[in-house]
């Protein structure tokens, strides 16, 4: 059977414009023995032809992308923050952050019929369900998904899932979503540390500045509120979120991989089925318990919960296959802009003081966030670029000392015919 990518799909229409430039050039045929200087001059005007036309493809092409990365940066942005409100306004009539948690999980099942439709609708050959979903359980090993792969290598990873959300949701219910929102912004800092001390990644002395800055910012965000124990609570949960969001990140890394869409796509949807299975036991527990309990189901705010669910998937849809589209880069972009939508929320709808320690706090954990964005090479880039800046202004500075000089040599030399006759 043939295997099929399905980043094939996205990426084809990419290179549509390389394709194009092959085939305009492939239709062009020589004149008839031109003269030497009628030969040059079309042959020069053709290949500037060919360069404008070449770049403007490319240009076109990178403006398609830059596009389609500010809509996937503002969806990731209202999302994520629109999440985050939600759950804060769903917690003053349902306080139950573990229900939350198990409901919105359980919509992780869409994932997979998700994307099979979009492969129906994309792709060039059409596999049945059986056969896509057959092809994508290569990713777990030659024997597909077995029950012992799917204890091994999806069980723990549904696991931490569930803690990830759980704790930043209960993080809600203590502090305000600002913060809450800015110190989820460590995870990228810890995923950095755990990579290197598991995966053996490469050191980088920017990245152990932006990890040291994340610890400084988380503490003066617990000094921004004077070290109370409700405001201390809520903060190690959201560290404690954090450090299992990094921790399913490396994991991933180290047990599977990496995964194309649709094995990304049938992955997620396994943990959805995780979770219904063997999930679904600790809710009815809390309520019998009466740890998250509510009188009646009528009082459920259903809408609430649809619509934290919906955002949710919305958010990790984007997150997983808008690298389809446009940069990565981009897509982290839109969790760091999430921090000032859900201050200026919290600004009118909460008693939150902005004073001069959270502020910096915030600005820190931003700017460490950042510079974990730069790609491994960027000191190679910078050394390059300042490079060819100096060879630029070396070259402007040398022509515009010859430019003086130049007047008299040429009035000099057209004189010469003259006294010549």
């Amino acid at each position: 059977m043939k295997k099929h990518s399905a980043r094939v799909a996205p990426l084809s229409a990419c290179n549509s414009p390389v394709l194009t430039l092959t085939k305009v050039e492939g239709e062009e045929r020589p004149r008839d023995s031109p003269g030497p200087v009628e030969a040059q001059a079309p042959a020069g005007a053709e290949a500037g032809g060919r360069t404008s036309h070449r770049c403007w493809r490319c240009s076109r092409a990178q403006l398609k992308k830059i596009f389609w990365g500010v809509a996937v940066v503002l969806c990731v942005c209202s999302s994520w923050a629109g999440s985050t409100q939600l759950a804060k306004l769903t917690f003053r009539k349902f306080d139950a952050p573990f229900t939350l948690t198990w409901f919105a999980t359980n919509w992780n099942f869409l994932f997979f019929p998700l994307y099979y439709v979009g492969h129906v609708c994309k792709s060039a050959e059409k596999q049945s369900v059986k056969q896509r979903y057959r092809e994508c359980c290569r990713f777990f090993g030659d024997n597909g998904l077995t029950l012992k792969v799917f204890f091994t290598k999806a069980a723990p990873f549904g696991v931490l899932w569930t803690l990830t959300n759980y704790l930043y949701l209960h993080a809600i219910k203590k502090i305000n979503t600002t913060d809450v929102s800015v110190l989820f912004c460590c995870n990228k800092a810890f995923v950095f540390l755990l990579s290197w001390i598991v995966l053996r990644d490469r050191f980088m002395g920017v990245r152990i500045v932006a990890a040291i800055l994340a610890i400084a910012g988380i503490v003066m965000m617990t000094y921004a509120d004077g070290f109370h124990s409700h405001s201390v609570i809520g903060i190690a949960l959201v560290v404690g979120s954090a450090s299992m969001s990094a921790l399913y990140k490396v994991l991933f890394k180290l047990l599977l991989g990496s995964a194309k869409f649709g094995e990304a796509a049938l992955f997620l949807s396994i943990l959805g089925v995780f979770n219904i299975l063997f999930i679904t036991c600790i809710p009815v527990i809390l309520y019998f318990t009466k740890v998250e309990y509510w009188s009646s189901f009528d009082d459920i705010p259903w809408g609430n919960l649809c619509g934290f669910s919906v955002l949710l998937l919305t958010f990790n849809i984007v997150l997983n296959f808008g690298i389809a589209v446009t940069y990565p880069t981009l897509m982290s972009v839109g969790i760091v802009l999430s921090v000032p939508v859900n201050a200026v929320v919290d600004h009118y709808t909460s008693k939150i003081v902005f004073n001069g320690v959270r502020v910096i706090a915030i600005i820190i954990i931003g700017l460490g966030f950042l510079l974990l964005l730069l790609p491994e090479e960027w000191d190679v880039w910078l050394i390059k670029l300042l490079t060819r800046l100096k060879v630029r202004k070396k070259e402007e500075t040398a022509e515009g000392a010859a430019d003086p000089g130049s007047g008299p040599q040429s009035k000099n030399r057209r004189a010469r015919p003259s006294f010549a006759r």
